[in-house]
């Protein structure tokens, strides 16, 4: 017997704030949801034992999502020039426990930062690599159009990249709850796993204020480093400018 799908009362508890204290302070920027319908059988068997495939309307999606992080901080300290500020590109699916906790499971997270991988790797449990990324603004640094392009380094699977220029078009809103911009855009929980154990971890911030996005040249190897098929075209994406992130720490399930 398949697994229940969160109902909506669930996935809107799980965008409230966990109790306790955030042990880690970000703002992340300039984000862009890419995502591809996908095989709901070929992602669940990419998935750990515990975690259950998180569909839509009976439909799977597979999202690629470039940003950048400013103003990482532990808790007790100011922001550390050489640790604070990096890029990032992560290739992930969705994800719930028994109907409960929807969140996101990653099959990589790359970023710029030597530190912040090997801390998500060791401490968060979460597949990070450390890539070659520039995410630079448009002339005269209006935001109105992003270029990036990211290349993994360490560890494998090689090669892994991507490239594309996105910006924002139209109004910005927050997604309406039961919607399929809600369904894969405000995601609170993340998994990780590590020697047959799974983990779990939370962050919080203010509703997306989402826009559609422009997205041009879209190039990426990423899914098929991963081992996963993409179905069609993209959909239509979506962009949104910053948001301030506070981050809880892991608990082992």
């Amino acid at each position: 017997m398949s697994a229940p799908v969160p109902s909506l009362s669930e996935r809107n508890a799980a965008t409230r704030r966990p109790r306790g204290r955030a042990v880690v302070h970000q703002r992340w920027a300039h984000l862009l949801f890419v995502h591809w319908q996908a095989s709901p059988e070929a992602l669940a068997r990419l998935l750990p034992a515990g975690l259950d495939l998180d569909t839509f309307e009976g439909h799977a999606f597979v999202g690629l999502v470039p940003f950048t992080v400013t103003g990482t901080r532990p808790r007790w300290t100011p922001a550390l020039p050489f640790f604070s500020r990096f890029h990032e590109v992560n290739l992930r699916t969705y994800v719930h426990r028994g109907g409960r906790d929807p969140g996101v499971w990653f099959f990589s997270l790359d970023a710029g930062s030597l530190l912040a991988v090997q801390g998500a790797r060791a401490w968060y449990r979460l597949p990070y690599r450390l890539a070659r990324i520039r995410l630079e603004l448009g002339s005269g640094g209006t935001g109105q159009e992003v270029s990036c392009e990211a290349r993994r380094v360490w560890p494998g699977p090689l090669p892994a990249a991507c490239s594309m220029r996105y910006g924002p078009a139209g109004a910005m809103a927050p997604a309406v709850p039961g919607t399929l911009e809600h369904f894969l855009i405000e995601r609170y929980v993340l998994y990780g796993a590590s020697r047959g154990r799974l983990y779990r971890a939370r962050v919080h911030h203010p509703r997306y204020p989402v826009q559609a996005a422009t997205v041009d040249g879209l190039e990426e190897t990423f899914s098929r480093a991963a081992g996963v098929s993409l179905m069609g075209p993209a959909l239509p994406s979506l962009y949104a400018r910053e948001v301030e992130v506070e981050v809880f720490p892991p608990v082992r399930l």
